[in-house]
């Protein structure tokens, strides 16, 4: 019953201490840089940006005009990123390496977070918290590692980024900013989240279920100000990761989602003020469908097929 990890969770991504590094700017132009009279380019920052869901944020929001802060890990890819996306689409794209499991990496990305345009870095705009971990198994079996880093990166990492913007966006909105460009924080959660229990997938599936309730709240607290914050539920994304559960045929095809879809439908979203989307017609059918089934009956279907999966085990 571990379903719908959401494919922003690569293990890998965010483990190994790499440090911070100061960030290096690609420029088609200055990242965060001045407009004519002294306002500042939309400026987006986006985690988890080297591959998967990350990366095609980046690469929308580049379409759009949007400078960039691109933040992982993996410091060669993101690099590369940055430079690819200044020179195609002639925006500022600043890599920043940085991982999110340790407090160094983490503090250097919130100090970015809390610029207002006061000194030499633009305000962001929109923050895409998509950085996150996966991992399974039963719970009592599970690394004490992995369920640290899928806290770390699924709860801590992603409240302690949105601590840090959100006070400049309330405050640029008071200040007198208009409606326009839209300012807030996108959270990549998952529909794994929405599941009553997740037998084999605990620890994630409640890091996600948290993700999108705490998400919900602060949407609340934030739409008076003018500034949306969106949760965003994808199921089984068509990414590299799933290359291999895709050619065992063992879900049909409709039960993955493109991530372009994904990212399209979470950027509409968030632009029209929507605290939760959920992409793609398969999981918003599962979605609803979700809120109709008494959490008993959901219960028993999910034990049984506990108990056949450790029969299989055992075979």
């Amino acid at each position: 019953m571990g379903f719908f990890v959401s494919e922003s969770e690569n293990r890998s991504e965010h483990r190994a201490d790499t440090g911070t590094g100061s960030g290096t700017e690609h420029t088609g132009r200055a990242a965060g840089g001045d407009r004519p009279g002294g306002r500042h380019r939309r400026t987006a920052l986006v985690t988890g940006a080297s591959s998967g869901i990350g990366e095609e944020f980046a690469r929308r929001l580049a379409e759009r005009g949007y400078d960039l802060v691109l933040v992982a890990r993996r410091a060669e890819r993101v690099e590369a990123l940055a430079a690819e996306l200044a020179e195609r689409f002639a925006v500022g794209a600043a890599a920043l390496p940085a991982d999110l499991a340790d407090p160094a990496g983490l503090a250097h990305v919130e100090e970015r977070l809390r610029a207002d345009g006061s000194g030499g870095d633009a305000p962001v705009d929109l923050l895409v918290n998509n950085a996150g971990h996966g991992g399974g198994g039963d719970f009592a079996g599970q690394d004490v590692a992995e369920v640290e880093a899928i806290l770390d990166l699924n709860v801590r990492a992603q409240l302690r980024l949105a601590r840090a913007v959100l006070p400049v966006q309330l405050a640029r909105r008071r200040g007198g900013a208009g409606r326009v460009p839209p300012l807030g924080v996108i959270n990549v959660s998952s529909m794994a989240g929405q599941l009553t229990a997740a037998p084999g997938s605990s620890v994630y599936a409640a890091s996600k279920a948290f993700l999108t309730s705490w998400s919900q709240s602060v949407a609340l607290e934030a739409a008076p100000h003018g500034v949306h914050v969106t949760a965003v539920l994808p199921g089984f994304v068509r990414t590299d990761m799933t290359r291999s559960l895709q050619d065992s045929g063992r879900l049909p095809e409709p039960a993955f989602v493109p991530k372009d879809r994904v990212v399209l439908e979470a950027l509409r979203g968030w632009a029209a003020g929507r605290a939760v989307v959920v992409p793609g017609p398969v999981y918003g059918a599962a979605d609803r469908l979700l809120r109709l089934v008494p959490r008993g009956l959901y219960r028993t279907v999910a034990r049984r097929a506990g108990a056949k999966r450790v029969l299989r085990e055992l075979d």
